[in-house]
């Protein structure tokens, strides 16, 4: 099985900068992309492979043909035909709103199929770029809701300045928001289960405040305070560093200036692979030969047991 690469899916919002289609060498003559879906299975949003026998069809049509021998035997048996990992681009001109997602066991129990886990790999950023992570006070349901209600929780919030190479772990039940100036590598479950809490009492184009979720909000939110919520790391070169360890993805940041083979004899998953910054050339066990330049991402099959890296390249690498 070859290497899948698939057409982003670019989401024009109101908030969104410029920076994707020059990231990712496009030529949509397209303004305010915040996002560029680079790898989904959430229904309705399903990506499309690009190149190859499977060209056309979308993410889960290709699990559903391929099976194990794309996820691997033990996600096949968790996760089905769907596909477990979203994968995205995010390019913030403006604040994004405060949120929270629901683990998976809230969400079944407000009705939804699953919860939201994510990470967040900070990419070349403005100067005065800053992202909310966590909570720096304690706060109960009843205090939350009354901050919110006059327009202090940013207040309770712990923010941090971001540059190039900041990882940022966000388990289901933390608040948290991508700041003005962020650019930003997003993996995620596959889940598009989003509380709003707070907007900045924003309104758009017709006037109106957009929704909050203050209740189901207040049954997600992890209380806990941290010392920290950057997750601390020291780059190396030509060698992968493990970032974030979880239930629901596994990611490393790889920073090549010479040859590297990765091997996955020993691993059930699939691999994505993530371009952040320089040009690399990439081949598998099987011969097959790849780019991995700026702005692309390559879903790797689990039946592949190699890879051979050439080039000046920093990427993530993530699998379940």
């Amino acid at each position: 099985m070859k290497p899948i690469k698939f057409n982003p899916l670019l989401k024009q919002t109101l908030w969104g900068g410029e920076k994707i289609i020059p990231f990712k060498h496009l030529h949509e003559q397209l303004d305010h992309v915040g996002e560029s879906w680079e790898i989904s299975g959430v229904p309705g949003n399903e990506t499309i492979i690009s190149e190859g026998e499977l060209k056309g069809k979308n993410l889960n049509d290709a699990v559903k043909e391929l099976k194990d021998s794309l996820v691997g035997t033990d996600n096949y048996k968790r996760f089905g035909d769907e596909f477990p990992l979203l994968i995205k681009f995010i390019d913030a001109q403006q604040d994004l709103s405060i949120q929270v997602h629901p683990t998976d066991e809230i969400a079944h129990k407000q009705g939804k199929e699953r919860g939201k886990t994510e990470m967040w790999y900070i990419m070349d950023s403005a100067p005065t770029a800053k992202l909310y992570s966590g909570l720096k006070m304690h706060l109960t349901p009843e205090s939350y809701k009354k901050m919110v209600e006059n327009d202090t929780i940013c207040d309770a919030l712990a923010q941090y300045s971001v540059k190039e190479g900041d990882v940022f772990f966000l388990p289901a039940g933390r608040i948290h928001a991508i700041g003005a100036g962020c650019f930003l590598a997003e993996i995620q479950q596959t889940s598009d289960v989003t509380y709003r809490i707070y907007d900045y009492k924003r309104k758009d184009k017709n006037g109106n405040y957009r929704q909050l979720h203050t209740k189901e909000a207040a049954e997600c939110i992890n209380y806990h305070v941290e010392d920290t919520y950057r997750t601390e790391y020291v780059p190396q070169k030509n060698q992968g560093v493990s970032v974030v360890q979880c239930p629901y993805f596994n990611t490393a940041v790889y920073d090549l200036d010479e040859p590297m083979t990765l091997d996955y004899t020993e691993l059930d998953s699939f691999v994505i692979l993530i371009g952040v910054k320089g040009n690399g050339t990439v081949t598998d066990n099987e011969g097959n030969t790849f780019s991995l330049n700026t702005g692309e991402t390559v879903l790797i099959p689990a039946t592949t047991k190699t890879l051979h890296v050439e080039g000046l390249v920093k990427f993530l690498e993530t699998y379940v």
